[in-house]
């Protein structure tokens, strides 16, 4: 018979699974990522995974925050809000094919340099190339735009030449597809995540300790540091 703190323990975590898992299902069934805002403009992200993000640029102190996916622009000036607190010359690269939605508030900040166009496009990479020659040091890099599985595996291909080791990439939304949302979803950034592992071991480690720090995280599997 085992003894009762080891029964204890279990229980626990148990309970503790249960309840982050149906947490997570309740914050994005709910919809409420959607009424996350920076400064007045929408984020669709988990706030304790902006948190995180923080935490990893203070620590990085990158030169370069490379973004796919910009919306309404609401990430891209979270990200250059706690740059310019860091106080180190930065810019924030924000991609995405639609610029007729992103705020002024995130068009008028003279860190942020968005690009109109796909993520996975090939010549993309020459941009970011040019970029990371002028701006020398660590970079951030955050996916968030299609989620398909073809679409986030072409984007981590495009920063396979850009991200150096010691640099930091987060593939959102990987709780998609079951993981544990939006269960009819298909393939996407978590497959591709898995993906990427078998064709490229080496590339990246995981940061399991960032993914769970708070608990559950709209990407699971994918804090990623270069290798």
């Amino acid at each position: 018979m085992r003894p009762r703190h080891f029964q204890t323990y279990m229980g626990f975590n148990f309970i503790y699974s249960l309840a982050k898992r149906y947490y997570h299902l309740w914050y994005y069934n709910t919809g409420v990522w959607q009424q996350t805002t920076w400064m007045g403009v929408q984020t669709y992200k988990s706030p304790m995974d902006m948190w995180n993000y923080q935490e990893i640029l203070f620590l990085l102190k990158p030169s370069v925050v490379i973004e796919f996916g910009t919306w309404h622009g609401g990430s891209a000036l979270f990200f250059s809000s706690i740059m310019k607190q860091i106080g180190r010359p930065y810019i924030v690269v924000s991609v995405d094919i639609e610029a007729s939605r992103i705020s002024e508030q995130a068009k008028s900040d003279t860190n942020i340099r968005l690009l109109t166009m796909s993520s996975a496009a090939p010549e993309l990479k020459e941009t970011l190339k040019d970029i990371r020659e002028k701006k020398p040091g660590s970079a951030f890099a955050i996916l968030d735009s299609d989620h398909s599985k073809q679409h986030v595996l072409a984007e981590m291909m495009n920063l396979q030449d850009i991200l150096i080791a010691g640099d930091f990439l987060v593939v959102e939304d990987s709780n998609i597809n079951g993981h544990p949302v939006a269960k009819s979803f298909g393939p996407g950034p978590y497959e591709a995540i898995q993906e990427y592992f078998r064709m490229f071991p080496h590339d990246y480690e995981h940061d399991f300790d960032r993914e769970r720090k708070f608990g559950f995280s709209f990407a699971p599997n994918g804090f990623l540091r270069r290798l």
